[in-house]
């Protein structure tokens, strides 16, 4: 399919996708901004219900209190009982407080402050009045708090407050009806603005499911087209990893191989080298009869450093391919690795071996496996104490080192830690599995799983 096709392919699903997916956009924006204005003049208009019913409360309270300052006042100037005399002074106090919350309430409305400015004169004219009265009854000047008793000042001061309350709790009504009508206004528009976005979102719909089925016969296409790609590259995958693993396995092997043919010429060369040193060290020191102390100290020194080097060359030679292990078996191969390292190292090496009957590759990798875990043990452990395990099972063999150290996080292993790298490669070649479990302060466990090959196998 060249360049053209392609583009002629892809014109109409673009030009359907740049529609449909500004209508679902747009949708989406319309939906947003109506929710947030109906909401937002909901909130004002609920705050102005709670206004309104506020209002109406405290001014339904304020002549309340009203009634009671003036029945406390009535009691008292009829019977000349003290006992109406605290009511009446509650309910005074009462009403400045009122009046007070009232003010608070009708302050932000300016066309109401006036009415409001009535309504405290009023108040504060009736309260005057009641006092005059109170205090002209306890002075006992019976005369004068008749005369104000039966005048028509008290009852035109509370025709007058109840006036001005009924005029500010129409006003307060009339802000309520407000609200409600505003919530009324919210909900119709969100219903309006809900059946545009519904109509946009199921036009919108309608291209897409239009779209989805031009696209499906396309896109099966191509799911056919990857899964048969997929399949190749898997089968090439395959392949190569079965030629890197046979090309590992022989760099292991020719390792294996260079190491053995280094420790012989080792063995033969060096060796033969430094034993003939020391056997012309010893006829020197036998044909010298008086030996100065200074030749003396010579001879016995160089007689030490042939020794260490004879040592060495036994150590690097064991190193490079255990005699023990071909001589012995690896079960003695094991036991003198674990005791030659626990004398250099200072540590307390227990072991638990077990005869097992591996092949001679398998027993390569048992050894090289617990050589390196000591190694790093040695390195980074911070060990007091290793423990050696290889126990025989029906179709495999386990192995294990552990140890009491630092320990690690295994999650943080880089990708460069050749060591470990090393071990599970050698396990994994020899057709096991290797797994390490370790914590900070709790030391590691390296363990490894062999499977025993039976001669059945082999045939």
């Amino acid at each position: 399919m060249n360049l053209i096709d392609r583009i002629l392919q892809w014109w109409p699903r673009a030009r359907q996708k740049a529609i449909s997916l500004p209508m679902a956009l747009l949708a989406s924006l319309v939906l947003v901004g109506i929710n947030e204005v109906g909401h937002m003049q909901s909130q004002q208009a609920v705050a102005e219900m709670g206004s309104a019913l506020e209002s109406r409360r405290a001014v339904n309270v304020l002549l309340q209190s009203m009634l009671d300052a003036e029945t406390g006042q009535r009691g008292y100037l009829l019977t000349g009982s003290e006992a109406y005399l605290e009511p009446y002074d509650n309910a005074v106090s009462q009403v400045n407080l009122h009046l007070d919350t009232l003010r608070n309430h009708f302050l932000p409305y300016r066309e109401d402050v006036p009415e409001m400015a009535l309504l405290s004169r009023q108040v504060s004219r009736k309260l005057a009045e009641m006092d005059l009265s109170v205090r002209l009854r306890k002075q006992g000047n019976d005369d004068a708090w008749k005369f104000v008793l039966h005048t028509d000042v008290g009852r035109e001061h509370m025709e007058a407050i109840r006036l001005h309350a009924r005029e500010l709790i129409q006003r307060s009504d009339v802000r309520l009806n407000r609200a409600r009508d505003q919530v009324t206004q919210s909900l119709m528009q969100s219903r309006i603005g809900i059946a545009v976005v519904t109509a946009i979102g199921l036009l919108a719909f309608y291209l897409y499911l239009r779209q989805a089925r031009a696209l499906q016969g396309l896109s099966q296409r191509q799911q056919e087209i990857l899964e048969r790609e997929r399949d190749r590259l898997e089968v090439l995958v395959r392949e190569r990893t079965a030629t890197l693993s046979e090309l590992a396995n022989h760099l292991q092997q020719v390792r294996e191989e260079e190491r053995g043919h280094l420790a012989r010429e080792l063995h033969d060369e060096l060796g033969a080298l430094l034993t003939a040193a020391k056997l012309d060290v010893a006829r020197l020191k036998s044909k010298i009869d008086a030996q100065p102390p200074e030749v003396a100290e010579r001879l016995r020194h160089l007689t030490e450093t042939l020794n260490s080097g004879i040592a060495l060359k036994r150590r690097i030679i064991e190193d490079l391919r255990p005699s023990s292990l071909s001589n012995l078996g690896l079960t003695a191969a094991l036991e003198i690795l674990t005791r030659e390292y626990a004398e250099r190292a200072g540590l307390d090496v227990e072991t638990n071996l077990e005869n097992v009957p591996l092949p001679e590759a398998s027993q390569l990798t048992v050894y090289r496996l617990v050589q390196e875990a000591l190694t790093n043990i040695g390195k980074y452990a911070r060990a007091r104490k290793v423990l050696v395990t290889v126990h025989g099972h029906p179709t495999h063999v386990d192995v294990q080192v552990r140890d009491d150290g630092e320990g690690f996080d295994p999650g943080s292993i880089r990708p460069n830690s050749h060591g470990l790298a090393g071990m599970r490669h050698r396990v994994e070649a020899a057709g096991g599995k290797l797994s390490i479990a370790s914590a900070p302060g709790n030391g590691t466990l390296v363990s490894a799983v062999l499977p025993i090959l039976r001669r059945s196998d082999h045939a």
